[in-house]
């Protein structure tokens, strides 16, 4: 990374303390639940019902994850000039009345649908939990306008559309509110990356022949929990001729003298994510390896000094090398390669950045907007290849870089 790129974001401590401005939470709601009203104020709908667990957290403040977060029977309804309601997971509806004082404690209800169609709806509880949404509508005065609906099981949008009422897409309207990231947000991303930083350290130490890639995926899951995440989502670690093609997995290898090897680290702080790809070698490398990896890096930079308020996607896809330049049929087959996605409470947010959709569809920088950009070249050798990413945010000012562990050159971890 060069020295003096772009403005800093500052890192603080991830404490709370009463000498220093770090995270308001409370304002960090505020903002967010402002965001999702003005949006439903501006679309056309009466209410907004969420299954999307981003989009829950986002409006309500609340967060259950890992086994339960992505079975379908959480769920979140938002109307026009009213406060949101949460139904969610058993007893995790008396905890968020105890522990959620931001929360109505009415508006803190059990629920439970389907679990992805474990629950057949037979069991009727599909019609009954439409039968609740439907009465709160009409209380309301929204049961006459069209409901935005971000995801949903297909019994229970049946069960809506039985009811006589009408469903539209609200996934885009909440994606739209959430794309401008307030300084609290920033902030949260800003820790997320900076726990990444310190676990690329210990991966280029532990990083030597006989290691296997499973194993460095072990050690960046405890670290990351030890220093307080709240879900690791993925690692890749990819290794030799494991990197070209790109897998986007791990394995077992066991990674050997002279390999390439690359990983992304994908997890959450206080909701907020990290995509954070690094490449290293082992012990030595190659003409090809270098060459890919200072490839990688040029096409990097181009990405990250178009970065500014003004400047459409299509501009920063055309940047990097159509799909046929380096080595694929077209550009869905190379999609995720040289690409950029929106970072935040999820891990693909606006805007996403590649020749497979941008040139066709531009999306216009603004400033507060936050994403990853990834670039992949593979070498010369037919096996190694060369992945770097960084987190940029759009300011006034250009772009400010979240991943500070170095990569502007090819490090060579344990060099003989």
């Amino acid at each position: 990374m060069r020295e003096g790129f772009g403005p800093t974001i500052s890192t603080p401590g991830h404490m709370g303390v009463d000498f220093e401005t770090r995270v308001d939470f409370a304002r960090l709601r505020d903002y967010r639940l402002a965001r999702a009203r003005a949006a439903l104020e501006a679309s056309e709908f009466g209410s907004l019902l969420l299954f999307d667990f981003y989009n829950i957290r986002y409006v309500s403040g609340t967060w259950v994850g890992g086994a339960l977060g992505d079975k379908m029977t959480r769920y979140c309804l938002l109307t026009r000039g009213g406060e949101p309601m949460v139904w969610d997971f058993g007893s995790a509806a008396r905890h968020h009345k105890l522990f959620a004082p931001w929360l109505e404690p009415d508006n803190c209800r059990a629920g439970m649908l389907g679990l992805r169609g474990a629950i057949a709806p037979r069991a009727g509880l599909f019609t009954s939990a439409v039968e609740e949404i439907v009465g709160l509508l009409r209380d309301a005065g929204v049961a006459d306008q069209p409901v935005g609906l971000d995801i949903v099981e297909l019994p229970f949008l049946f069960e809506l559309q039985g009811a006589g009422i009408e469903v539209r897409d609200a996934q885009q309207t909440m994606l739209d509110a959430r794309v401008i990231k307030s300084p609290d947000e920033i902030m949260l991303l800003s820790q997320a990356a900076a726990m990444v930083d310190g676990v690329y350290h210990d991966v280029f130490e532990a990083l030597k022949p006989g290691v296997r890639e499973n194993q460095i995926v072990a050690l960046v899951n405890q670290r990351l929990y030890e220093m307080g995440s709240d879900q690791v989502e993925a690692v890749n670690s990819v290794s030799g001729e494991r990197c070209n093609p790109h897998p986007h997995n791990f394995t077992d290898r066991i990674i050997r003298p002279g390999d390439q090897a690359f990983f992304d680290i994908i997890h959450s702080y206080n909701g907020y994510r990290t995509c954070y790809y690094r490449t290293l070698s082992v012990g030595s490398a190659t003409a090809p390896q270098r060459d890919a990896y200072t490839q990688a890096r040029v096409w990097m930079d181009a990405a990250i000094d178009l970065v500014k308020p003004g400047v459409g996607t299509d501009e920063i896809a055309r940047a990097w090398p159509a799909a046929t330049d380096f080595g694929f049929a077209d550009e869905m087959a190379a999609f995720g390669l040289q690409f950029g996605h929106g970072l935040g409470l999820g891990l693909h947010e606006r805007p996403i950045i590649s020749r497979l959709n941008s040139l066709t569809d531009p999306i216009e920088l603004r400033e507060g907007m936050v994403f990853a950009l990834e670039t992949y070249c593979p070498a010369s050798d037919g096996v190694s290849a060369a992945r770097i990413e960084e987190e940029v945010v759009v300011t006034a000012d250009g772009p400010a870089i979240l991943t500070h562990f170095p990569a502007q050159d090819l490090l060579i971890a344990h060099e003989y």
